[in-house]
């Protein structure tokens, strides 16, 4: 395909983008004040299922629980896969916005907890739509089918994989190439992407651990496990420290540690919530035999009478980015933005379920990110070097992409992308 003919197709698809604009930003302010929960978002799914259907998408909802699928055919060509998560986190949002979240949601264990869309899934359903509304606008300049995929419960890992024992493939067509884009604190008009090994595999992990209670006065007749969780606690920071090389990527954080409920009883027991990121198979088991073995030692060093639980929460894979698919995608986002503005962000830790999809169909993947920060807010930070401090990060409660000009590129690039696999007519 030349440039030429991919130009003109661009310059096709999305010379109406200025015309939707006020919508997608409307509906954008809707989706990030009315955010749910994973495998809760039947607001969500039911928005998204109508905006498919007024673009002329063939809908299916309800895959893999709440997800959405619209299929577009438009003749002989690639059938080329769109995706978007949309479920949200449990958190307070503290951005002060006028359309910020104040909605509540239930969480897995039934208490009411605070929603927020704190990692930007609004920002990428609003984005997809508006691609794929150019795209159907422009149906007369490429041929090939949109799979246009709308996942539940991105943040537990499991709802793409949902999708795909739900039958997406069967329901939708195997797809050619899987694209996929994620909203970042980096400066808005900038695009990041790394070919291979883009993201780390996540492992998240429950521990309890047993002890004996008592009266708090009385420490000698009990089997402290709060003391038990803050002695594993410090010695599970040696396990990147200390057991992985130099040259590997590991990260071990303990996001949760729970216990008692009065100053002056010892409870009976304590729970841990840790979070794992990895890149190979290698370093994930020696980290994996790590905690097991520090846990299990730390309860016996303090007497437990009853061995500690370990057991997983969810689980995500590395995220893979195809070299070839990367360099078709990225060409034609570097003709469009401009050479300077795409990056080789190298690999992060975050983790993704987005490669399920490429990985199930045996189809190539390009995930790629793209900046909502407003730039010259970042060119300060940077200046000064506290972007870690200044710059909310995703999930964070003061994360909040600047809507202009974030959404018009994130739907310039989902455009871009999506024809830089479609045939040129």
């Amino acid at each position: 395909m030349s440039n030429v003919v991919r130009r003109d197709a661009d310059i096709a698809a999305l010379g109406r983008l200025n015309e939707i604009h006020p919508r997608l930003e409307s509906l954008y302010k809707d989706l990030h004040a009315h955010p749910e929960l994973a495998f809760t978002e039947t607001r969500t799914a039911g928005v998204v299922a109508d905006g498919l259907a007024r673009l002329g998408f063939r809908v299916t909802t309800g895959v893999g629980g709440t997800g959405v699928v619209g299929v577009l055919d438009n003749g002989e060509g690639p059938r080329v896969l769109l995706r978007a998560d949309f479920d949200a986190l449990p958190m307070r949002e503290q951005t002060g916005l006028d359309y910020a979240s104040a909605v509540t949601g239930t969480g897995p264990d039934g208490k009411q907890v605070p929603v927020m869309h704190a990692c930007g899934h609004d920002m990428h359903v609003a984005c997809l739509l508006g691609a794929l509304d150019l795209l159907a606008g422009a149906h007369e300049s490429w041929s090939g089918t949109l799979v246009a995929v709308f996942q539940p419960a991105e943040e537990l890992g499991s709802g793409a994989q949902a999708m795909v024992d739900d039958g997406l493939f069967e329901k939708a067509g195997a797809p050619d190439v899987v694209l996929g884009q994620h909203v970042a604190p980096i400066p808005a008009g900038m695009i990041g992407c790394h070919p291979g090994p883009a993201l780390a595999a996540t492992d998240a992990l429950r521990v309890r651990m047993f002890g004996r209670g008592a009266h708090g006065s009385r420490p000698e007749t009990a089997i402290d496990p709060v003391v038990m969780a803050a002695a594993t606690v410090m010695r599970l920071q040696t396990v990147v420290s200390r057991e992985i090389a130099g040259g590997d990527t590991a990260v071990v954080t303990v996001g949760a540690l729970n216990a008692g409920t009065k100053d002056n009883v010892i409870p009976d027991e304590a729970e841990l919530k840790l979070n794992i990121r990895t890149y190979t198979p290698e370093v994930r088991a020696t980290v994996l035999n790590a905690i097991t073995r520090i846990v299990n030692a730390e309860a016996t060093a303090a007497g437990a009478e009853q061995a500690p639980e370990i057991a997983p929460l969810d689980t995500f894979p590395v995220l893979v980015n195809d070299l070839a698919a990367v360099e078709r995608t990225t060409e034609a986002l570097r003709a469009h933005f401009g050479e300077h503005t795409i990056l080789d962000t190298g690999p992060g830790t975050g983790s993704e379920d987005c490669g399920i999809f490429a990985t199930a169909s045996g189809a190539p993947l390009c995930y790629w990110y793209f900046g909502g920060t407003d730039p010259e807010v970042f060119a300060a930070a940077e200046k000064k070097g506290t972007v870690g401090r200044d710059i909310p990060s995703n999930h964070s409660p003061r994360f909040a992409p600047l809507i202009n000009p974030t959404l018009a590129n994130g739907v310039q690039a989902m455009t871009v992308a999506a024809l830089a696999w479609l045939t040129p007519r």
